[in-house]
Parts: structure tokens; C-alpha cells; sequence
């Protein structure tokens, strides 16, 4: 039997904090409840979901300012990744996200590799412009130069 809860904070796939949500019994009792992530709808929870809304919003302003004053200085800085190539350009394998990740280590940034935007590996010697997600809102743009080995 499904029953009426608040979110108390983000959880995937069922809503953001402050959401009214229904769920199964089982999953409110066994996971969201004793996780803190979910609360009956009382006066008291109402209070502190505003209370907890009000130093989240802080937080994420943080966040996002952090993210906008770190893509300034990864938007001036660009990486060289060396690779074997033939002849005509091509390379002999490609470059991922993974050797992405790597080369922003050497200029002191560390960046999950699911983080880097790349659509499909390179395959040709060239400079790059290859977007990484530090943040929900913002984006950077990095310079990438794949260079012969």
C-alpha cells in the first residue's frame, strides 16, 4: 500500500527535497526512512525541510560559483596528449575520456572521466575543444592538443 512522503533530500529517480511523493510501504520503512532521506508529512518536518532548504540553497550558490571560477581557469589552459599516428594523421588507437582525465592530472585537476564531454574518441592528430561538466549548470571548455608521440 503506497504512502505519502517528504523528500529531505535529492534522491534519484523519485525527486528532489521538498517533493510529496508516493511510495511502496516497504521501501519508505526499509530504505528512505531510516536513511533520513524521507519523512512523514508533519508540521515538524515541514520546519525542518525549510530550515535544511534555506542552508542547501547556500551550498549549492557555493558550488556553482566555485564550478563558474574553476571553468574560467580550465578556459585558459589547455593539455597536449601525445599518441603514435601514421603518416595520414590517423592514430593508432584513439583518445577517451580516460586519457582526457589523465592529462588534466599534469596541470593539477582532477576530473572523473565520466565528467568529460566526448561525443566519440579522437582518432586524428589536431587541437580539440572538449567540454567538461563540472556542475549541473556549468560547463567548461578545454583545449586539447593530440600531438605524435
Amino acid at each position: 500500500m503506497p504512502i505519502e512522503l517528504i523528500l529531505m533530500d535529492n534522491v534519484e529517480n523519485l525527486g528532489k527535497i521538498g517533493d510529496a511523493v508516493r511510495v511502496a510501504d516497504g521501501y519508505a520503512r526499509n530504505y528512505l526512512v531510516p536513511k533520513g532521506l524521507a519523512r512523514q508529512a508533519t508540521p515538524g518536518a515541514l520546519r525542518q525541510l525549510e530550515a535544511k532548504k534555506v542552508t542547501l540553497r547556500i551550498e549549492y550558490e557555493k558550488e556553482v560559483t566555485g564550478a563558474q571560477s574553476l571553468a574560467e581557469a580550465i578556459a585558459k589552459q589547455s593539455v597536449s596528449i601525445p599518441v603514435q599516428a601514421s603518416d595520414d594523421e590517423k592514430l593508432f588507437g584513439s583518445v577517451t575520456t580516460q586519457h582526457i582525465a589523465d592529462a588534466l592530472k599534469d596541470i593539477e585537476i582532477e576530473m572523473d572521466p565520466n565528467n568529460v564531454l566526448l561525443e566519440e574518441p579522437i582518432k586524428m592528430l589536431g587541437v580539440y575543444p572538449i567540454e567538461l561538466q563540472l556542475h549541473s549548470e556549468v560547463v567548461a571548455t578545454l583545449k586539447v592538443w593530440v600531438v605524435r608521440a
